[in-house]
């Protein structure tokens, strides 16, 4: 089983964390020890050389004779010799007073001071050594201090490394904290989805607010559902038309050939071949429009590319000959993003479905409004009712014996449109128009 941190993307990120906090923290406190140290060291020998100094200036003035005992004019540099020559103390200060020669140094002629650290049989002592004059049996001063228990001792060490363990943790315990907070929509999403059925893709992942990656990611497993659920409901759709629409044309194409294997003296065969030829028509025309509308918004056909309307409405006027002028009223570079095949489709159903109902005049009009492409099919039949204008899109709608589909055509392209619209981010719509029908296509401008 793999560990805990390799199951959890808290426990990685929580992990990378803590390591990247200590690969900061732990160089940091180590540059700040030594620095801290060397800052430290840095002051008290010049402490320690400033006293040392001073005494060696007050020798050479004369202000402090031999023998006499040296004053400390800063307490905490109390260790003040005067060594000469050959080792001996000429004078000391109280503290220095029982103690052997704080160090064997010598400054020489080039190098008149030197700081140093020694350690004396019972203490360490940072001092600095200075020459009284030039000559070289000058007297050396020597002016120390006890090593300060900072430099002497790790206590800042364990309390630097103390601090760095303790900012490590709280970066670890933030971390986690932080993670688990971020995730938490995401453990909510993976429940919600886990209810969502097979048979019931209406359900909807709760979408966090702001405009960050956790809302969009659910918007996208939303908008996900929401395709799937279309998708399934295209497959319902599918199955229920077969199985509705395709049952009365068979029906009669079975009970012809019934017929005629029954009473094949009586049966006229070039009638019963036309008919039944007629029926198989019908179903082609069928099964093919219900396979397009369970592909339309589907990953099928779905290569969009840059398409001019008003090129469009003349290729597709340019392979017909209808019963019925059609007139154009065409703006140029009315241009759209999307599948052709598909779009075409819409204008052929457009012009039959005009077609079939004009009593003289069919119009096509391309043009722009509120930023929208414009595709509009007029003809000068019966008007639609206001009650019918949203029922007519649905499939295999019958209004009346004029528009009945037995016309010609198979009840689902006005469906087709719709879908097709909709998948291409526009809409279909049935509009008013005096003394005829008006269908009007709008689709978003390509960029």
């Amino acid at each position: 089983m793999a560990p805990w941190w390799a199951r959890s993307l808290r426990g990685r990120v929580t992990l990378i964390a803590t390591a990247v906090a200590a690969l900061v923290f732990i160089p940091l406190a180590i540059v700040g020890i030594v620095v801290s140290r060397s800052v430290i060291e840095a002051n008290v020998f010049q402490s320690t050389r400033d006293t040392a100094e001073r005494i060696a200036a007050e020798m050479r003035g004369g202000a402090l004779p031999a023998g006499a005992a040296i004053p400390v004019v800063n307490p905490p540099v109390d260790l003040i010799q005067v060594v000469g020559p050959s080792g001996q103390i000429l004078a000391t200060s109280d503290a220095a007073r029982n103690l052997p020669p704080l160090s064997d140094v010598r400054p020489n002629k080039e190098t008149q001071d030197i700081s140093t650290v020694n350690c004396l049989p019972t203490e360490c002592v940072h001092l600095s050594a200075v020459r009284v004059t030039i000559f070289a049996d000058s007297p050396v001063v020597y002016a120390g201090r006890r090593t300060p228990e900072v430099l002497d001792t790790r206590v800042l060490d364990v309390i630097v490394f103390v601090q760095v363990a303790v900012l490590i943790g709280l970066a670890s315990w933030t971390t986690w904290l932080v993670t688990g907070r971020a995730l938490r929509p995401v453990a909510v999403m993976r429940s919600e989805l886990n209810a969502v059925g097979a048979g019931d893709l209406s359900h909807r992942v709760s979408q966090p607010p702001g405009d960050d990656e956790l809302a969009q990611l659910a918007r996208s497993v939303n908008n996900t559902l929401a395709r799937l659920e279309r998708s399934a409901e295209q497959q319902r759709q599918f199955a229920s038309d077969a199985s509705h629409e395709l049952r009365t044309p068979i029906a009669g194409l079975r009970a012809q050939l019934e017929s005629a294997q029954l009473y094949p003296d009586d049966t006229d065969v070039e009638a019963l071949v036309a008919g039944s030829l007629r029926d198989t028509d019908r179903l082609q025309a069928i099964i093919t429009d219900l396979l397009l509308l369970a592909r339309i918004g589907s990953q099928v056909d779905t290569a969009k590319e840059r398409i001019d309307l008003a090129l469009l409405v003349r290729q597709e006027l340019s392979t017909r000959s209808d019963k019925v002028p059609v007139q154009v009223e065409l703006a140029e570079e009315v241009v759209v993003e999307g599948v052709r095949v598909q779009l075409s489709r819409v204008l052929t159903n457009l012009l039959d479905n005009a077609q079939r109902h004009a009593e003289s005049r069919v119009l096509v009009k391309v043009s722009r409004a509120d930023g929208m492409a414009v595709l509009a099919v007029e003809n000068d039949g019966m008007e639609i009712g206001v009650e019918d204008r949203e029922r007519i899109f649905e499939r295999f709608t019958r209004l009346d014996a004029a528009r009945s589909r037995d016309a010609g055509g198979t009840g689902l392209g006005l469906a087709i449109a719709r879908d097709v619209a909709e998948a291409h981010g526009g809409r279909i719509a049935v509009e008013e128009c005096r003394g005829g029908a008006r269908f009007v296509l709008r689709l978003p401008l390509a960029e």
